[in-house]
Protein backbone atom coordinates (compact mmCIF):
# COMPACT_ATOMS: atom_id res chain seq x y z
CA UNK A 1 0.00 0.00 0.00
CA UNK A 2 1.67 3.31 0.94
CA UNK A 3 4.89 3.88 3.56
CA UNK A 4 2.51 7.08 5.17
CA UNK A 5 2.26 6.44 8.68
CA UNK A 6 -1.25 6.14 10.09
CA UNK A 7 -2.85 9.73 11.15
CA UNK A 8 -2.22 10.60 14.40
CA UNK A 9 -5.27 11.48 15.56
CA UNK A 10 -7.47 8.20 14.60
CA UNK A 11 -5.13 5.76 13.75
CA UNK A 12 -6.38 5.56 10.06
CA UNK A 13 -4.22 3.83 7.41
CA UNK A 14 -5.71 5.51 4.52
CA UNK A 15 -3.09 8.30 4.38
CA UNK A 16 -2.35 9.91 1.21
CA UNK A 17 0.16 13.11 0.10
CA UNK A 18 -0.39 16.66 -0.70
CA UNK A 19 2.47 18.77 -1.37
CA UNK A 20 4.22 18.83 1.81
CA UNK A 21 0.87 17.44 4.07
CA UNK A 22 -0.06 13.96 4.36
CA UNK A 23 -3.78 14.12 4.91
CA UNK A 24 -6.15 11.86 6.55
CA UNK A 25 -9.80 10.84 4.35
CA UNK A 26 -11.55 9.71 7.45
CA UNK A 27 -11.04 12.81 10.07
CA UNK A 28 -9.68 15.56 7.48
CA UNK A 29 -6.53 15.67 9.94
CA UNK A 30 -3.79 17.08 7.97
CA UNK A 31 -0.07 17.19 9.12
CA UNK A 32 3.58 17.98 7.73
CA UNK A 33 5.11 15.14 6.26
CA UNK A 34 8.28 15.87 7.81
CA UNK A 35 6.81 16.20 11.89
CA UNK A 36 6.80 12.19 12.55
CA UNK A 37 4.28 10.47 14.15
CA UNK A 38 3.81 12.60 17.27
CA UNK A 39 1.03 14.64 16.28
CA UNK A 40 2.12 17.50 18.62
CA UNK A 41 3.79 19.96 16.00
CA UNK A 42 0.31 21.33 14.66
CA UNK A 43 0.11 24.47 13.89
CA UNK A 44 -2.98 25.94 14.88
CA UNK A 45 -4.80 27.68 12.03
CA UNK A 46 -7.10 30.79 12.68
CA UNK A 47 -9.61 31.54 10.30
CA UNK A 48 -11.97 34.95 9.84
CA UNK A 49 -15.56 35.09 9.38
CA UNK A 50 -14.86 34.42 5.50
CA UNK A 51 -12.73 31.85 5.64
CA UNK A 52 -9.40 33.84 4.96
CA UNK A 53 -6.96 32.16 6.96
CA UNK A 54 -5.42 34.97 9.62
CA UNK A 55 -1.70 35.00 10.68
CA UNK A 56 0.77 37.80 12.96
CA UNK A 57 0.44 41.21 11.91
CA UNK A 58 -2.25 41.38 9.52
CA UNK A 59 -4.86 43.72 9.61
CA UNK A 60 -8.77 43.17 10.27
CA UNK A 61 -11.99 44.69 9.87
CA UNK A 62 -15.00 44.17 12.50
CA UNK A 63 -17.98 43.52 11.22
CA UNK A 64 -20.21 43.24 13.94
CA UNK A 65 -20.92 45.61 17.22
CA UNK A 66 -19.10 44.30 19.55
CA UNK A 67 -20.04 45.52 23.47
CA UNK A 68 -16.30 45.59 25.78
CA UNK A 69 -17.45 43.93 28.55
CA UNK A 70 -16.80 45.84 31.66
CA UNK A 71 -17.58 49.35 29.96
CA UNK A 72 -20.08 51.36 28.08
CA UNK A 73 -17.67 51.36 24.77
CA UNK A 74 -19.03 49.07 21.76
CA UNK A 75 -16.85 48.52 19.26
CA UNK A 76 -18.56 49.55 15.69
CA UNK A 77 -18.76 47.91 12.53
CA UNK A 78 -15.99 48.47 10.05
CA UNK A 79 -13.25 49.54 12.87
CA UNK A 80 -10.31 48.67 11.68
CA UNK A 81 -7.44 46.72 13.57
CA UNK A 82 -3.66 46.88 12.43
CA UNK A 83 -0.96 44.23 13.50
CA UNK A 84 -3.22 41.86 15.12
CA UNK A 85 -1.31 38.73 17.21
CA UNK A 86 -2.70 35.51 17.12
CA UNK A 87 -2.92 33.55 20.69
CA UNK A 88 -4.14 30.44 21.77
CA UNK A 89 -7.51 30.54 24.22
CA UNK A 90 -11.45 31.38 22.95
CA UNK A 91 -10.32 34.98 22.40
CA UNK A 92 -7.77 33.90 19.64
CA UNK A 93 -6.65 37.99 18.79
CA UNK A 94 -4.58 40.55 20.89
CA UNK A 95 -5.28 43.79 19.40
CA UNK A 96 -4.99 47.66 20.32
CA UNK A 97 -8.21 48.98 18.91
CA UNK A 98 -8.01 52.94 18.59
CA UNK A 99 -9.96 54.89 21.20
CA UNK A 100 -10.64 51.48 23.57
CA UNK A 101 -7.00 50.32 23.68
CA UNK A 102 -5.81 46.35 24.28
CA UNK A 103 -8.49 43.82 24.06
CA UNK A 104 -8.69 40.28 23.04
CA UNK A 105 -11.15 39.53 19.78
CA UNK A 106 -12.82 36.32 18.47
CA UNK A 107 -11.59 35.25 14.83
CA UNK A 108 -15.13 35.17 13.93
CA UNK A 109 -16.48 38.50 14.42
CA UNK A 110 -13.56 39.92 11.79
CA UNK A 111 -11.97 39.63 8.24
CA UNK A 112 -9.18 40.31 6.42
CA UNK A 113 -8.37 43.35 4.86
Amino acid sequence: MSDFPPCPKCDSVYVYEDSALLICPECAHEWSATQGDDGDADVRIVRDANGAELKDGDDVTVIKDLKVKGSSSVVKVGTKVKNISLVEGDHDIDCKIPSIGSMGLKSQFVKKI
